[in-house]
């Protein structure tokens, strides 16, 4: 499973991130979240610019980006609260990464659904690669992270790869994106399945037919 520790606070994790701030963009998306919420109740919006932080960490550094501590701190500083609430908030979701990650994140969900359905061969192929745990691969494209429940049982298995799914997968599938991927193109996200759009039953829909090709109005046959 996902690993919650943070990297170690080191004299040169403090030289490479002691000075971080925002961009003027990322500040300007920072106050619009800040205010979305009543005065006294700023600090609610730790989650969106933790998120900002880290993908401006990852536009740093060319990966998906993660939360160094002192990146942590100064988001603290931002919403004038103290940094330990800031750390329960990133080690608890794991959308936040901890510790430095690879250009391609690769999530993979382990649980029962995934696990029924092949995802065992998609944490080899993984491994194939040489994607571990913990790791960042040599070359600087991979981390790899087994992950809990992501949503997509009835696509199973799946992985989550930076900000898009990856779904219906085969190590063979994930192999084609994987290839992708590293030769800088955009694969396609969702179900990897042919033929299939988005969740529906494998065959085409059983029910609601008429909206397979328009908006149908259902409303005049009940």
């Amino acid at each position: 499973m996902a690993a919650r520790e943070i990297a170690p606070d080191t004299p040169e994790l403090r030289e490479r991130w002691g000075s971080f701030a925002f961009t003027a963009e990322n500040k300007a998306k920072a106050d619009k979240h800040i205010a979305k919420y009543p005065e006294g109740r700023q600090k609610s919006a730790v989650m969106p610019l933790l998120d900002l932080a880290q993908r401006q960490v990852g536009a740093d550094t060319d990966t998906q980006g993660w939360l160094p501590l002192p990146v942590m701190e100064y988001v603290a500083d931002y919403l004038g609260m103290p940094i330990i609430r800031v750390l329960e908030v990133a080690t608890f979701y794991t959308m936040y990464n901890l510790a430095p990650v690879g250009k391609f994140h690769v999530q993979v969900c382990g649980t029962t659904p995934c696990m029924l359905r092949g995802s065992d061969d998609i944490i080899a192929a993984c491994k194939k690669r040489g994607m571990k745990a913990g790791h960042v691969s040599d070359d600087g494209l991979w981390s790899f992270t087994e992950v809990e429940c992501m949503g997509n049982c009835a696509t199973a298995p799946m992985v989550q790869i930076n900000d898009d799914n990856y779904e219906d997968l085969t190590a063979e599938r994930l192999d084609v994106v994987l290839d992708a991927l590293a030769a800088g193109e955009t694969p396609k996200a969702g179900t990897q399945e042919p033929g299939r759009h988005t969740s529906e039953p494998a065959g085409g829909p059983t029910s609601l037919t008429e909206m397979v090709t328009e908006n149908h109005d259902y409303r005049g046959d009940w």
